[in-house]
């Protein structure tokens, strides 16, 4: 099996007297998935810019498939496909097209790009839209068109940046299939990056959450979930006056509470058995919660402890997007917006 791994040791960027990304390590192993989660602002982005060469580290280093990622940043681009977040494609082209005009940057003759793309298409669902302009694509085709122009090269390692933003759930999920395939048959090792904790749930082995450029946990989803150790009861109120008050109330009940905007989460073992008890100290202290649920521990709750917000934030700015990605952009070989 092709290496795969990536090493990152004590990564450093800084910006004048501001630093990005304080000392991040961490290493994927060879046909891993590995999820990336973090913030606006926490410093995944220029992680990945530093990983894939796009960005050069002010100190530590990094290295993909065993090339060093400053100083052999060529061997990694032949063995790295990169999907960043913004889709660059030209939608008066078709499919076809643009994945043999891939496949020449990468050195390939003629024939050998139009039988690559003819195989990727098929790959990826689209042999059947072959002869629509891409500018006619729904969101879901164009990140599947994406993916498949990261393929060309046949990489060992695949790096996605958030590649469903603004996807509707049913696109969304098109696209995790492809991950998975992907990983599976192919064997590639992804590292991935997303706004949608379901997503990292779902498709990743591991799981790092930066934030303040730092890496503040690591390990299997499961695991982290784990964590938390306790079921949680969210009380959610119109107002945060209702909030505070209702936390004051709640303090000698439970083992830990979190506020979560207008929503308190009460964590503690078998919390089940004291939703009764909860209804009737809030009856009594005149607080009328507008909902009560009852969850166990998910990744959301273990981003909020770590990070102190919540991740869907920044999935719900997503979802307000159209759900066809536009912006310039390429992968290796091209140049790409990069957020």
């Amino acid at each position: 099996m092709p290496n795969g791994e990536i090493i990152a040791e004590g990564l450093i960027k800084r910006y004048g007297d501001f630093t990005a990304v304080n000392g991040v390590s961490f290493k994927v192993e060879t046909g891993e998935i590995y999820g990336f989660l973090g913030p606006n602002g926490a410093g995944k982005s220029t992680v990945i810019k530093m990983i894939t060469t796009l960005a050069l580290p002010t100190e530590g280093r990094a290295s993909v498939g065993g090339f060093d990622v400053t100083q052999q940043a060529i061997d990694v681009r032949r063995i790295a496909g990169v999907a960043l977040q913004e889709i660059g494609l030209d939608d008066l082209m078709k499919s076809h097209e643009l994945l043999t005009i891939q496949g020449q940057l990468f050195g390939m003759s003629r024939k050998q790009s139009q039988d690559r793309s003819a195989e990727l298409l098929d790959l990826v669902k689209l042999t059947e839209f072959v002869d629509r302009p891409v500018g006619k694509y729904s969101g879901g085709m164009r990140r599947r068109l994406d993916l498949a122009l990261a393929l060309v090269h046949q990489p060992d390692v695949l790096f996605l940046d958030e590649p469903t933003t603004g996807l509707d759930p049913a696109s969304r999920r098109d696209v995790w299939t492809e991950v998975r395939r992907l990983n599976r048959d192919l064997g590639i090792t992804i590292f991935l990056t997303t706004q949608y904790l379901e997503e990292a749930d779902e498709l990743a082995d591991r799981i790092a959450i930066i934030d303040k450029g730092q890496i503040q946990v690591e390990g299997l989803p499961a695991d982290l979930k784990a964590s938390m150790g306790s079921e949680s009861i969210n009380v959610t109120f119109k107002d945060d006056e209702s909030v505070a008050k209702a936390q004051d109330e709640m303090r000698d009940m439970v083992d830990r509470m979190q506020v979560d905007r207008k929503t308190l989460r009460l964590y503690r073992n078998k919390a089940a058995e004291i939703i009764p008890a909860v209804v009737n100290r809030l009856s009594a202290a005149g607080l009328e919660p507008t909902m009560l649920t009852l969850t166990t521990p998910t990744l959301d709750d273990v981003f909020l402890k770590v990070t102190g917000q919540r991740f869907e934030e920044d999935a719900k700015a997503a979802t307000a997007t159209d759900a066809k990605p536009k912006g310039r952009g390429g992968r290796f070989g091209r140049s790409r917006k990069t957020a």
